[in-house]
């Protein structure tokens, strides 16, 4: 365990504020997105360690860069998706929350376990997004993971070889990040541990897809004719085509980690 350290709750406060007020100016935060990643980042790094506040700065730069590549070209997806551009509170806190909170059991209980759980649970945020940013981009269109059909762009639970490729990336990035600094900091962590880590990653955003392909709530808009996640389409409510309601993006981006971490926590006890 690092230990309480009221410098390192400091130093997370100062960085939090900055890099989401980076974000907030660049657009890729909203109001309430700026406090919650301020909170996330505060108690991770405050919490956890230096370790884990690079990680989770690692994960939110990247993301936030490739949230604004091509920006214009995936423009179109935002009709689809049930949020635009900008992350809002409860977005920041489905990806990096159940991160933030393993950071604070690692303070109190400092179970050598709990770093794993945290790598996996961010990994598998870091896959989801840069399968999802960068698949946008992907010359073949999208299929759905549970039949293989062809879908529109931003279509949950569609899936294509770039975007996969590009989340297997993102975990072997925050793997890679967040391991070697661990180990400095003398974390009870082997660098043969950023595997499960990486493999969490891969069952996290495997996951995200299959919740998004079955559960989560789809809708048509009466008057376009297009499928979204939005409720309100045109002016006007959209009729709820498949999934429950309540199972939102969010819902969904929460259960991918959650799924990160504990496919991380079982590999490693085995």
């Amino acid at each position: 365990m690092v230990g309480w350290d009221g410098w390192r709750f400091a130093w997370g406060l100062l960085l939090s504020l900055a890099i989401a007020g980076i974000a907030r100016r660049r657009s890729t935060l909203s109001r309430d997105g700026f406090w919650g990643a301020v909170l996330t980042g505060t108690l991770t790094l405050g919490c956890g360690g230096w370790a884990w506040g690079v990680a989770l700065v690692a994960f939110f730069l990247s993301s936030t860069v490739l949230t604004l590549w091509h920006k214009e070209r995936k423009i179109s997806l935002e009709q689809v998706a049930a949020k635009g551009g900008e992350r809002d509170l409860w977005q920041v806190l489905a990806n990096g929350g159940v991160a933030a909170l393993i950071a604070v059991l690692w303070a109190f209980l400092s179970h050598p376990v709990l770093p794993v759980a945290f790598a996996g649970a961010l990994a598998a945020a870091t896959a989801d997004t840069w399968a999802t940013e960068v698949g946008a981009l992907s010359p073949k269109p999208p299929r759905r993971i549970t039949d293989g059909r062809v879908v529109p762009p931003g279509t949950s639970g569609g899936v294509t070889v770039l975007g996969w490729l590009a989340g297997v990336g993102g975990a072997l990035f925050l793997a890679a990040v967040f391991f070697p600094i661990a180990r400095v900091e003398n974390a009870p962590v082997e660098l043969r541990t950023g595997l499960y880590a990486v493999l969490g990653g891969i069952f996290g955003m495997t996951a995200d897809s299959l919740l998004g392909a079955t559960l989560q709530g789809m809708y048509r808009c009466p008057a376009c004719g297009d499928e979204t996640e939005r409720r309100m389409h045109c002016g006007g409510p959209a009729v709820r085509t498949r999934g429950w309601s309540w199972v939102t993006n969010d819902v969904v981006n929460l259960a991918a980690t959650l799924v990160g971490a504990l496919v991380a926590v079982a590999l490693a006890r085995n």
